[in-house]
């Protein structure tokens, strides 16, 4: 045990030496941050060099939907890798992609009475997804010779994407401040987000009242607007803020009103993990473009996809160049990427998963409930596999703790050190396992949680 931990302190001076780490201030590491040495993965596990086993109760970014080194998905990449692992996609076409758009467009969100999704085209990421999504909105109407529409509307507290697209149509400070200067202008409507309701009111009144503030915007700038970008009914990097289906339903009235693309940013909340295939189907309503990535490929590979409606392609349709898509990527449509993404569906129906995490989701409430009943826990929230605790000084929401108390962190360190992977969002702690994750784990995943909160915020209980 002793060699592995030394191994394990020197892959950390060996990494340390060599990567500048995403979303990290590198500062903070070795000590304020501790780094974590990862050999390999099994189900909901990651094992570390040092031998012990820490609980992914976050999915690794909300990716590994089946768990890690899942057999299926396995070998459905080596068998691609046998005939072809890559080939360009301009000009040509091969079965995984063909295959893929044709599943992604069978499974997709329909809505009676409007023309379904219909063709798809393949990025490498979720923020290079959202670019092609915000390109062919604007593209469209000017295809068409409509040069005012312009604007794009998001939502206050929304998550987009780290390119300057993404982060353009993207309202949290921490990610967009510095690179404001280089971004398109984007106008911000309320969020819907149910935690702030006022006295009495219900998430639904809250929907709706924010609803009506994005109605008086969209009308304020009439003729000017090309799309609405949204996360439904979770703003999972803005703390897993969640919001009623309700308000999904008025947004699509409204865009339709004012002849305004809905794009559905289902990157995060895709693929099971709000308790349906893809959450727009909790409101009953079908976008005009979606996004989705991280699940798609069951958390192997980087795959992202966007779905448009044929009205939105035959937009593109004309003797002139100029007038089509010529947005690319080098590795647009891989083919491995592609067989591991059909794996990954293909397991949802042999699997019956969506079933299967109603039950969790169950079980993860009950656990959750007893947490929730702690001193500093302001608020327990839960769509689907999303389970998040709000922390503040004495569960007042009025009184956050002071962000350079870094609570959160403290509560990361304390997870850690007990055998699970959190990564709070400033003080929100959140679970988001993948869909093996068992009874024993979530015993775990809840007693190591209370732990940390109790440590984090002081509690001596």
């Amino acid at each position: 045990m002793l060699a592995e931990r030394d191994d394990a302190a020197a892959w950390r001076a060996r990494d340390l030496a060599v990567l500048w780490h995403p979303c990290t201030q590198m500062r903070e590491h070795p000590d304020t941050l501790p780094l974590l040495p990862v050999e390999r993965g099994e189900g909901a596990w990651l094992i570390g060099r040092d031998g012990r086993r820490y609980l992914d109760a976050i999915s690794s970014w909300w990716t590994n939907i089946h768990g890690h080194a899942e057999p299926r998905i396995a070998e459905a990449i080596a068998r691609q890798a046998r005939t072809l692992e890559h080939v360009i996609l301009a000009g040509v076409s091969h079965a995984p992609a063909v295959e893929l758009a044709e599943r992604l467009l069978a499974i997709a969100p329909r809505e009676p009475g409007r023309a379904p999704l219909a063709k798809v085209f393949y990025a490498d990421n979720g923020s290079a997804g959202v670019e092609v999504a915000l390109k062919m909105a604007f593209h469209w109407f000017r295809n068409r010779g409509i040069d005012g529409r312009t604007k794009f509307v998001a939502l206050a507290n929304g998550y987009h994407g780290e390119t300057l697209g993404a982060l353009a149509v993207g309202d949290i400070p921490l990610y967009r401040r510095v690179y404001a200067p280089l971004l398109a202008e984007a106008l911000f409507a309320p969020s819907p987000d149910a935690y702030p309701c006022a006295a009495g009111e219900t998430p639904a009144q809250r929907a709706d009242r924010a609803a009506d503030a994005l109605a008086a915007l969209l009308q304020a700038h009439a003729g000017e607007v090309c799309a609405l970008i949204l996360e439904p009914l979770v703003q999972c990097a803005g703390g897993m803020r969640m919001h009623h289906p309700q308000y999904l339903r008025r947004v699509r009235e409204l865009c339709d009103r004012h002849g305004v693309f809905l794009i559905a940013d289902e990157i995060a909340v895709g693929f099971g993990r709000t308790g349906t295939l893809f959450a727009c189907e909790q409101a009953g309503i079908q976008p005009d473009l979606m996004c989705v990535s991280k699940g798609l490929t069951g958390g192997a590979l980087p795959l992202a996809a966007v779905l448009a409606t044929q009205a939105l392609y035959d937009g593109f349709l004309d003797d002139s160049r100029e007038r089509a898509f010529l947005h690319s990527h080098s590795y647009t449509g891989n083919p491995l990427a592609c067989a591991a993404a059909l794996a990954s569906l293909a397991i949802f129906e042999q699997d019956e998963v969506l079933a299967r995490n109603r039950v969790t989701a169950q079980g993860m409430a009950e656990r959750a409930r007893a947490i929730g009943a702690q001193p500093h826990v302001a608020d327990v929230r839960q769509t689907g596999m999303i389970v998040a605790f709000e922390l503040t000084r004495d569960g007042d929401k009025a009184t956050p703790f002071d962000p350079a108390r870094r609570t959160g962190l403290r509560a990361y360190r304390a997870a850690l050190e007990r055998g699970v992977l959190l990564r709070p969002l400033g003080d929100v702690l959140y679970w988001m396992p993948p869909y093996c994750v068992d009874e024993a784990a979530l015993d775990h995943l809840a007693e190591v949680t209370a732990a940390a909160i109790r440590i984090a915020t002081g509690d001596p209980a």
